[in-house]
């Protein structure tokens, strides 16, 4: 930390404090996110925690680093959403007919995809040594939806001790909380998001293959191929015994082949075409945005973007969100056909 950035930044300049904080932002937004499971969401909290910085910058001491006082601020400031529930509504277009019956019913309907582009403005800091997961596994959809279901406490200390590696002491500081409270909290959260995961058979799975490898195009154009053909069998041949398919805000999930068969199918009769798919990459896993020829005009329209999640050679997870979402992709709303 540069001392002479710290202190133009207490005395007004504004440049100085973009300085000191910039590099972080990145990171920042990634662990809302993952505390959050909404990327506007996300992006609300960080600009509230940079303001808050700035307005509290007279009051930092200097005892931590300025990314672990802007951790602190930017958690409490995630603690403070998730328990005041002041999510912003979330609207979800009704199905065009009577669904079959799911398999259950999701409870995380906020959630939204996070942009691979977003990935690439982390900073260098690496993890912890302490640390449990992954980079790649820790932003995964199944791994996001799993943090959900935890309570906001232990889902915070989780986050800064398996994700970020913080030790224990440093955590509890962050928290401002005791470190015993914060071992109790992590043994809670360790087991609440083992049942999560094994609910929604996020922890036996095979490895993904490689982002961009052989092995991925090949999965993937297959999926491309049969979605756009709207072949039922094929799509439905490359799923694992375990897969799941959902879409949030819709709280309808399907769990193995026979359950998204049944899904699917209900859907054939009431779905036109998808003209064109246009890739992009939802938490490190491949995504499409679909279009569909418009009848009044001469554009494809968005209608939602899709995201697989993948376990060896089989597609382990597809999940559908709102057409909403694709301008965090950078997707436009129509095209020319």
């Amino acid at each position: 930390m540069s001392a002479e950035l710290l202190e133009r930044a207490r005395a007004g300049d504004r440049a100085a404090f973009a300085a000191l904080v910039d590099p972080h932002r990145g990171e920042l937004q990634a662990h809302c996110y993952r505390m959050l499971g909404s990327v506007q969401d996300a992006e609300d909290a960080v600009q509230e925690t940079l303001l808050s910085a700035w307005l509290g910058l007279a009051g930092f001491e200097g005892r931590s680093s300025v990314r672990t006082w802007l951790y602190r601020v930017a958690t409490n400031r995630c603690l403070n959403l998730v328990r005041a529930a002041t999510r912003r509504p979330v609207a979800a277009t009704p199905l065009p007919m009577t669904a079959p019956e799911p398999s259950r019913h999701g409870e995380v309907f906020w959630l939204q995809p996070y942009p691979d582009v977003l990935l690439d403005q982390l900073g260098d800091e690496l993890p912890g040594p302490e640390a449990q997961y992954e980079s790649r596994e820790a932003i995964s959809l199944a791994f996001v939806t799993a943090l959900q279901t935890l309570a906001p406490k232990p889902r915070a200390v989780l986050l800064l001790r398996d994700v970020l590696g913080y030790p224990a002491a440093e955590a509890a500081d962050l928290l401002g909380i005791t470190e015993d409270a914060v071992n109790s909290a992590l043994r809670r959260a360790r087991a609440a998001l083992d049942a999560a995961r094994t609910a929604g058979g996020a922890t036996d799975a095979a490895p993904p293959p490689a982002p961009g490898s052989p092995q991925e195009r090949e999965l993937t154009e297959r999926f491309v191929a049969a979605f756009t053909e709207l072949d039922i069998d094929a799509i439905v041949d490359m799923m694992s015994e375990d897969s799941w398919l959902k879409m949030p805000p819709l709280p309808f999930e399907y769990h193995g082949p026979e359950a998204a068969r049944r899904f699917l199918t209900a859907v054939h009769a009431h779905r036109t075409g998808i003209d064109a798919m246009v890739p992009v990459r939802a938490n490190e896993q491949p995504a499409w945005g679909m279009y569909v020829s418009d009848p009044t005009s001469e554009v494809l329209r968005l209608t939602g973007l899709v995201v697989l999640g993948l376990a060896g050679d089989r597609i382990c997870e597809i999940t559908r969100f709102e057409a909403a979402v694709g301008a965090h992709f950078g997707l436009p709303r129509t095209l020319p056909r």
